[in-house]
């Protein structure tokens, strides 16, 4: 008679032990940092992100939440940026650090899905030919935008602040901001100074069709860590 075999059973992998907080509660600002850096990190250096919901209804014009923001501190990551330009701003692009800087190669480049940056600017005089590759650039969030700076005579400064920490925000269907806004490696006091700084532009981006309460819940989160609630009031 023949026997079955032993099946030898695996444990599934252990899930990290995060220290205990509460999920409900909202900490301080101050306290959810701290709070963070308790918490075990990952091998690479994680991003932190922010989750903020707003009293708003995208679907809405007048409640559309969408700017630019300079991080104090950068949010760690390298940023890839693409100018179209053409003569003495194409030179003044590259002088600036500018990783791409063309117009009509750059154009036939996007149009063959080579797209090897983050983000582009351009110069008022190329934004006409930039319509053949706005269904392209558009889905990516990477069309030129003279209300987000990234359509402007002054490509050197833009260039600048996009490598130094500019980032954009807009508000997604659900009525939520998400934003990175550093890594694990950077302090408490770095982190705290970009959210704030994060906050204060979202707040001056207020829409005229918001409700009275626009800022309704703050978290934030690494990428392997749970999210932390934050007291708006704490900022």
């Amino acid at each position: 008679m023949a026997t079955k075999k032993s099946t030898k059973l695996t444990s599934a992998k252990p899930k990290k032990v995060f220290p205990e907080f509460d999920r409900l509660k909202a900490y301080s600002l101050d306290e959810a940092l701290k709070l963070l850096a308790t918490m075990p990190a990952a091998k690479f250096d994680e991003s932190v992100d922010v989750a903020l919901n707003l009293g708003v209804d995208p679907k809405y014009n007048d409640q559309m939440v969408r700017g630019v923001v300079s991080l104090p501190h950068g949010n760690g990551k390298t940023v890839r940026v693409a100018v179209f330009a053409k003569g003495a701003a194409a030179d003044e692009a590259r002088a600036a650090g500018a990783d791409v800087v063309g117009l009509e190669d750059l154009i036939a480049q996007v149009e063959k899905g080579d797209i090897n940056f983050d983000r582009v600017i351009a110069t008022p005089d190329c934004m006409p030919q930039l319509g053949k590759i706005a269904r392209i650039l558009g889905p990516k969030g990477m069309m030129p935008n003279p209300k987000l700076g990234t359509v402007t005579p002054n490509v050197a400064k833009a260039v600048k602040d996009v490598k130094g920490g500019m980032i954009e925000f807009k508000v997604e269907k659900a009525g939520i901001i998400h934003a990175g806004v550093g890594k694990r490696s950077f302090s408490s006091d770095k982190l705290a100074a970009n959210i704030k700084a994060l906050v204060d532009a979202v707040k001056a981006a207020k829409p005229s069709g918001a409700k009275s309460n626009y800022l309704l819940k703050l978290a934030i989160t690494a990428t392997q860590a749970p999210a932390i609630k934050v007291d708006l009031s704490s900022l």
